[in-house]
Parts: structure tokens; sequence; C-alpha cells
């Protein structure tokens, strides 16, 4: 039985950007998570184990947060690739990153990458 699991709407205050000033002083990011995986012996049982944990995948996306990246494209790596670490049967991982308010010179609510990977 497929199924996803998603964190949506996490939101973190970190230290990424292109410019040494956005490093300094930081921003406010989001992150979406989805996660497909085998979802049955989970729902026939009704056991943690035999799930994802999301609090293991918040902490995770946590742990990468506080590592300075100069790219989103390059956060978003390190969150998936720790992700497939922890958790290797996975069958997709997907995470939107956005950064809230980018220093554009103009009005920009948030500027968003999606990364996904089949494995």
């Amino acid at each position: 039985m497929q199924g996803r699991i998603t964190l949506e709407g996490m939101e973190f205050f970190a230290f990424h950007g292109y410019y040494d000033e956005e490093q300094k002083i930081g921003n406010k990011y989001g992150v979406d998570l989805f996660i497909d995986t085998d979802l049955q012996a989970a729902a026939q049982t009704d056991e943690l184990p035999k799930t994802v944990n999301y609090e293991v995948l918040y902490k995770l996306v946590y742990e990468e947060m506080k590592v300075p990246a100069r790219l989103l494209e390059h956060l978003g790596y390190r969150i998936i690739d720790r992700i497939y670490h922890k958790f290797p049967h996975l069958k997709k991982v997907k995470v939107n990153i956005y950064k809230f308010n980018p220093p554009l010179g103009g009005i920009c609510h948030k500027a968003k990458v999606t990364l996904k990977e089949k494995r």
C-alpha cells in the first residue's frame, strides 16, 4: 500500500544566502517535505516503528537548517540526502524550500526551490 507522508509549513530562522550579509543577519525560511513510501505495515499494525516517524523527519530538517548554505538548491539536496541515509527504503522524497521576503530590491513574498529524487 503506497502512501505519502507530508510535513508542510515548517518554519525556521536560519542563516542561508548567497550574499555574506544574508548569512550574517539571517532570514525566515519555510520547508515542505513529501515522503512516498509503503505504508501497509503501519496501516495494518498501528505501530509507530512500522512507519516514518514525523518527529525524526522534522529533526533531520531542523539540523540541516542550522548549517548555512549559499543556495537553496544545495540545502534541499542535503535534506534529501540525509533523509535517504536515515530511511533508505523510501520510494521518493520531495522538498520545497522557500525564503521569505528575499532581498530582490522589490516586493516578493517568497523565493522557492523544489527538488525531488526517486531511489
